[in-house]
């Protein structure tokens, strides 16, 4: 299990950075903090089950803070950005 939630979590992030890299549109960089939450918390999980990985769990932690915060400017949120 422990594997599955470490390498869940590393293939999540890295195509959620993909997508917000490829700059398709708001509302795939949406889904793509989506994605990020999800990666965040598989890897909170690892870090704090596995031995000595408490430092991931801490920084995806605050990661998963951050993600949210893109889920909801790009998903939720009414506002229209500035450009």
């Amino acid at each position: 299990m422990l594997t599955g939630l470490q390498y869940y979590g590393a293939a999540a992030a890295t195509l959620a950075a993909l997508l917000v890299s490829l700059n398709i549109g708001r509302r795939v960089t949406g889904w793509a903090f989506v994605l990020f939450v999800t990666s965040s918390i598989a890897l909170i999980l690892w870090g704090f089950l596995a031995q000595d990985s408490e430092g991931i769990g801490w920084q995806n932690v605050a990661m998963l803070g951050i993600n949210m915060v893109g889920v909801w400017r790009y998903l939720l949120s009414s506002h229209k950005p500035r450009d």
